[in-house]
């Protein structure tokens, strides 16, 4: 690393809490060095409440770009210049880029996840899901699946900050796509395991699974899995939250959020750089 470290060398960041679990360091600087770019990529720890700070400063270090996770994904759009037209329906971001001076916020949670499942053979085009959460991530996977042509969507969120926004992104949806969307109160089992059963798969879209919710899941018990269920989590780490572990010994298919944690990751690179992330490699050096 030491070698690659110039007076030109540019910074690109990531923010959240927590985030030094992260795998994102290691996939860019590794991408970075097989390519021979001078960037570097660090992350730091940062919340709402420094966000506004945070962006200030690296507008004013003229930072190439960064990424957003949670819980700084939808907060941050108002301290940005411009969103892309995802970002804006979405109304999250997790990439910003700096093109002299301007920021403009990116999602590309939405596009890493429908190519992770359609990397290991996944299909849902035409197909229900359910999904838990209405953050940022939440939301960036559906507006994308019904792009994509996912045919019916029930998300499931505690009555919180969120919901008001759930209801929202979901009357976006409804206008702008062909998919049926419906948000329901995560405290309804009745429902919740009423929407499950007619879903080809299930999405933890929540942090809940990771620090500092280890060893959690939303799902009351195991009685709501079926062998013939897809489960899939956005987490990465740990790669097999109590979720997966659970829905594994029921007999479902699980799927961590490694694939969609490098894909997103990918088209950030490319936003960041102009230049394709060179994907077969990282896989090798991540997995």
């Amino acid at each position: 690393m030491a070698e690659r470290i110039t007076g030109h060398t540019e910074l690109i960041g990531l923010i959240a809490t927590p985030i030094r679990h992260s795998m994102s360091p290691t996939m860019h600087n590794e991408a970075f060095a097989h390519l021979g770019l001078d960037y570097v990529y660090l992350a730091f720890e940062v919340d709402n409440q420094e966000l506004k700070d945070v962006v200030q400063g690296f507008r004013a270090l003229k930072l190439r770009g960064f990424n957003v996770s949670m819980p700084n994904k939808t907060a941050i759009c108002q301290y940005l210049d411009k969103l892309s037209p995802a970002a804006e329906l979405v109304g999250a971001v997790n990439t910003v880029v700096n093109d002299n001076g301007v920021l403009t916020g990116h999602i590309t949670d939405g596009t890493g996840y429908m190519r992770a499942l359609a990397e290991e053979g996944i299909d849902i085009i035409g197909k229900k899901m359910t999904v838990l959460g209405a953050g940022g991530a939440a939301t960036a996977l559906c507006v994308q699946a019904a792009l994509d042509g996912v045919k019916e969507i029930s998300i499931f969120n505690q009555k919180d900050a969120f919901f008001a926004n759930a209801e929202q992104t979901v009357a976006k949806i409804r206008n702008n796509t062909n998919c049926e969307i419906h948000l329901f109160d995560l405290a309804d089992h009745d429902k919740l395991r009423q929407e499950i059963d007619s879903s080809t798969i299930l999405t933890n879209a929540t942090g809940v699974g990771m620090k500092p919710f280890e060893g959690q899941m939303l799902l009351p018990n195991d009685s709501f899995l079926r062998p013939d269920l897809i489960v899939s989590d956005v987490i990465y780490n740990p790669r097999k939250t109590h979720l997966l572990q659970v829905a594994e010994k029921k007999g479902c298919r699980t799927l961590n959020g490694l694939g969609m944690m490098l894909w997103q990751g990918a088209k950030a690179f490319e936003i960041w750089t102009g230049k394709e992330m060179p994907v077969d490699y990282v896989k090798n050096v991540l997995f």
